[in-house]
């Protein structure tokens, strides 16, 4: 019966270090940024390893021509651009936390995820 308490604390302790790993990980992904572009840099967006938005520039060339719809087009894929690299920040950061294993259906599963 007492081998099973050790083995129940060891997963305790287990669950615990894992718990504090994923949450490190986690504040790694918040300082990482990666930026979005799109019609040749006349849109960029910044975003956190964790889906952020930090900053939106609109170039000022694109604002003086006053085209409201090429700006509303050109802002989600830059934005759709930069959460693409966010994902792939987070496949690498899960990568390195499993020791460069790859794990069957990673990719899709963070994809979902974000």
């Amino acid at each position: 019966m007492f081998k099973n308490l050790n083995g129940f604390a060891q997963l305790l302790k287990n669950a615990s270090q894992m718990g504090e790993k994923a949450k490190e990980r986690r504040e790694s992904l918040a300082r990482e940024v990666v930026t979005g572009a799109a019609g040749g840099d006349l849109v960029q967006v910044e975003v956190s390893g964790i889906g952020e938005v930090k900053r939106l520039r609109i170039a000022p060339e694109l604002m003086a021509k006053n085209d409201v719809e090429l700006i509303e087009e050109l802002v989600p894929a830059a934005m759709n651009e930069a959460l693409a690299e966010v994902r792939k920040l987070s496949v690498e950061k899960m990568r390195e936390a499993t020791g460069g294993i790859d794990l069957p259906g990673l990719d899709d599963a963070l994809a979902n995820f974000q």
